[in-house]
């Protein structure tokens, strides 16, 4: 996880699952591999409704990627832990509302650094992907691809969506929020959401079986009062951290089965 984002790209393990293939799995995609596929299968019977979970999800990145372009003229974006590409990008959602959005992708998974920079490839620079660990916010802030996209000057959207449950506690995950957050100038915004569950019980068995399979580089699923600490004195955006479903929705969510873990999140603005 702590290779240098401008040394050559790591090889693919295609043995151990990945976390961004997982979700390219969930998801429908194609982009993954028989251990993450068997990985997917595991986490489903201890977690039956995470493919729903994902889908929601996805969703709710577009509504809330939607919320500071239109409503607050952002028109810069750094995607933490960004995953494969998919459908709905954050540059072609941003880009819906104002075609002048400049985007960076931060990912660590080497599949998402190969397929990221295939689909921008024909980008004319507003849009980059750079592969790097979310753990090192100021490396990441000060790289110069950063600093070529992106104008730290003005006000940036920073998201962290279904990304924060990969750190592990160790590494601390409201630190890395709120040193992103320091970094940022005012009317910037910071968005965040993950795996949460109020009952113990049910936090412990995805947290294992995701630990366990991915050779113990995953985090937590956590409390809703762990996430709410995220954005500690930032102004967190209606209707505030909640189950991302009900956040400003736009379309029918996917049904869940009514288990005790859900994403949960929100929007907040630095003051």
């Amino acid at each position: 996880m702590d290779q240098d984002a401008d040394s050559g790209p790591p090889p693919i393990d295609t043995k151990t699952p990945s976390v961004a293939r997982m979700h390219d799995y969930l998801l429908g995609g194609t982009d993954n591999y028989p251990a993450d596929r068997r990985a997917c299968s595991k986490l489903l019977r201890v977690a039956p409704d995470i493919r729903a979970l994902a889908l929601n999800n996805r969703a709710f990145l577009r509504r809330a990627v939607r919320v500071p372009a239109r409503e607050h003229g952002i028109r810069q974006f750094l995607d933490h832990g960004s995953g494969l590409p998919t459908r709905d990008n954050v540059h072609q959602v941003a880009r819906a509302v104002h075609p002048d959005c400049r985007v960076v992708y931060v990912d660590n998974d080497p599949t998402a650094e190969a397929h990221g920079r295939t689909l921008l490839d024909e980008n004319d620079g507003s849009a980059r992907f750079l592969r790097a660990d979310l753990r090192r916010p100021d490396a990441i802030l000060d790289h110069r691809d950063v600093r070529a996209t992106l104008d730290l000057e003005r006000p940036v959207a920073a998201l962290f969506v279904s990304v924060l449950h990969c750190v592990p506690e160790r590494d601390d995950p409201k630190a890395i929020v709120r040193r992103v957050a320091e970094r940022l100038c005012s009317g910037s915004f910071v968005l965040v959401c993950q795996l949460v569950s109020r009952d113990p019980h049910a936090r412990e068995a995805p947290t294992r079986c995701m630990d366990e399979a991915t050779g113990g580089r995953w985090g937590a699923v956590r409390s809703p009062a762990a996430v709410d600490g995220f954005l500690d004195g930032l102004d967190v955006e209606p209707p505030g951290l909640t189950e991302i479903t009900t956040w400003r929705p736009d379309t029918e969510p996917r049904t869940l089965q009514g288990t005790d873990v859900i994403e949960y999140g929100g929007l907040a603005r630095i003051p």
